[in-house]
């Protein structure tokens, strides 16, 4: 079989140079290409078509996640496994959303990142396993929060009355909510009737908290 070909992506000149000799141990492993920020990964790789890319997050420049983000809109049979120090639930979510199949820890063992590898080209994923329970808490989360779409678009707002509802949501008085929208106060309050209407509320605060309920922020 043809070696798995790896692009490396990160800006530390010296973490590279020792994954790319860590990987060179294997010799289903090939290390063909590098970049040092995002911008120069997007263009490389759209070049050299690699299997799997291992991409750090912080870079100057454009970061990991929207490098993620382009690379598999222009390359979709790529796989990107993120290799980062940071572990906070945004960047996860965020890299997990952009396409990412992977998110590891730069602690990780050498023979460990070479199996995460192979299993990103065989189509798999790989998560450090405190990603992962953070993951499946979100996961659980979102399963148990009932679906507001459907309940939103029943209610048929029009554009500016979901526009006045958002305002109203963040507390802002009828003459903010005109300012802010370029229409007088008048048509704040035409609007906010049929919104009460619709929602089945008196005022303005029952409005809001319906708002959040539903999502509308």
């Amino acid at each position: 079989m043809k070696p798995i070909r790896i692009f490396l992506c990160d800006d530390q000149a010296l973490f590279r140079d020792g994954l790319r000799m860590l990987l060179s141990l294997h010799p289903d492993l090939d290390v063909a290409g590098e970049a040092e920020n995002g911008g120069e990964a997007v263009q490389s790789v759209i070049n050299l078509k690699p299997d799997v890319i291992l991409m750090d997050l912080r870079m100057p420049g454009m970061s990991g996640i929207e490098a993620t983000r382009r690379i598999l809109h222009s390359c979709p049979k790529s796989r990107v496994i993120v290799l980062t120090t940071f572990r906070e639930d945004e960047e996860i979510f965020e890299a997990l959303r952009a396409g990412a199949c992977g998110y590891l820890l730069k602690d990780i063992p050498a023979d460990q990142l070479a199996d995460a590898i192979r299993t990103a080209r065989q189509g798999g994923a790989s998560l450090e396993p405190s990603v992962a329970s953070r993951v499946v808490t979100e996961f659980t989360r979102l399963s148990g929060m009932p679906d507001r779409r459907s309940e939103i678009e029943a209610l048929q707002f029009s554009a500016r009355e979901l526009d006045v509802l958002r305002h109203v949501s963040r507390g802002r008085t009828n003459k903010e909510i005109a300012t802010a929208l370029h229409i007088s106060e008048g048509t704040v309050k035409n609007h906010l009737t049929s919104v009460f209407s619709q929602l089945m509320v008196q005022d303005r605060t029952q409005a809001a908290l319906k708002a959040r309920e539903l999502g509308i922020t």
